[in-house]
């Protein structure tokens, strides 16, 4: 029964889900189960995790001065809402590629709004934007921080954090450690969950994603930040009666 279950959770994980993830997840399902005997487990099954290695950031000290680092890599904050994440990554679909934006609540790492399209324009970001404020149900005060990248300086976006009353706050250039939580969410979905030739279709691309930032990544899989909960059962077991959806 263990090595069945060890196995169907190695392989929804498409293969990237190591012994302390699959430990995690069988705890919170009830197994009284430890990380040597899943790792021994896994040993006997011939499963092998495919994450990467540890990824090396690059350092800088040069900060737009206009919109300073507010968040100065204060990543852990008290509440939702206090502190969002915003970042695009590249993802390749129909023999081109396409642009993923992403902004994540830094309280329990969670997904809260993204958008993904063709053109890695101003347009690509403020949708995102636009889902996390709605699905969050329009907060205030909320610090929007991100790296220096066009999209974020530019005077649509800023608007739109202006007409949500949102603080921005932005990451010194070149400096991927200002904005480290964004970093590690794009490496799980690439090394855990995007295909490694790409995706057949922009739809699939869009389903697939949506799948893992919405469902898998917020819902199933365990996340060290939060003692190995889930983001969003996290967020439910901190905050029960707050409404969020």
């Amino acid at each position: 029964m263990l090595r069945s279950k060890v196995n169907q959770l190695f392989n929804e994980s498409r293969s990237s889900a190591g012994s302390r993830t699959i430990m995690g997840s069988m705890r919170e399902e009830g197994y009284q189960i430890g990380r040597f005997k899943v790792r021994s487990l896994m040993r006997a099954l011939g499963l092998v995790s495919k994450q990467p290695g540890r990824h090396a950031y690059k350092s800088a000290t040069v900060e737009r001065l206009d919109i300073p680092n507010h968040l100065n890599r204060e990543f852990a904050v008290q509440a939702p809402n206090q502190a969002w994440c915003g970042d695009i990554t590249y993802i390749w679909a129909q023999g081109r590629w396409c642009y993923l934006a992403v902004v994540l609540d830094l309280f329990s790492r969670r997904v809260v709004g993204w958008a993904l399209s063709s053109h890695p324009n101003a347009e690509l970001v403020i949708r995102a934007l636009d889902m996390a404020y709605e699905q969050r149900g329009r907060p205030q005060n909320v610090m929007f921080h991100s790296d220096q990248g066009s999209q974020y300086v530019s005077r649509k976006f800023r608007q739109r954090l202006w007409r949500y009353r949102m603080r921005q706050s932005m990451s010194r250039r070149g400096n991927c450690w200002d904005n480290a939580p964004m970093e590690r969410l794009f490496r799980s979905l690439k090394s855990e969950w995007i295909p490694s030739t790409g995706y057949t279709t922009f739809n699939q691309a869009q389903r697939d994603i949506s799948y893992y930032l919405m469902t898998r990544y917020n819902w199933l899989r365990p996340h060290q930040f939060n003692d190995g909960l889930a983001p969003a059962k996290a967020e439910e077991k901190l905050y029960p009666l707050s409404g969020i959806s």
